[in-house]
């Protein structure tokens, strides 16, 4: 099952979509409190670093997709927003990125 992610551009688009989305809920609703009730700045180094990682590569795999797919401008963008709204690469998933990988 987890081929599918593997042999093509949306697939992996779909997973680091999936794992940035992760990491910034991470980040927002765990990392941060950690940091900010528990005087604790260190799980937000951590987090925030993977989450910084897996946003470059979202961008270039949007890229990617993007051209592979011939997507318009605004399909990119709002697949681009969508990356900074909390939970927004889900939803995105649901609507654009699974259909479009299928």
């Amino acid at each position: 099952m987890m081929r599918k992610y593997f042999n093509s551009t949306i697939g992996r688009f779909r997973l680091v979509a999936f794992l940035e989305g992760l990491s910034f809920i991470i980040l927002l609703f765990i990392a941060m409190p950690m940091k900010y009730l528990g005087d604790n700045p260190e799980p937000v180094r951590v987090v925030g670093g993977i989450h910084g990682f897996l946003f470059v590569a979202f961008a270039i795999l949007l890229v990617m997709t993007w051209v592979e797919k011939r997507w318009s401008f605004k399909t990119a963008f709002l697949v681009f927003l969508s990356s900074l709204v909390p939970f927004g690469t889900f939803y995105i998933d649901h609507k654009i990125l699974k259909p479009a990988h299928e």
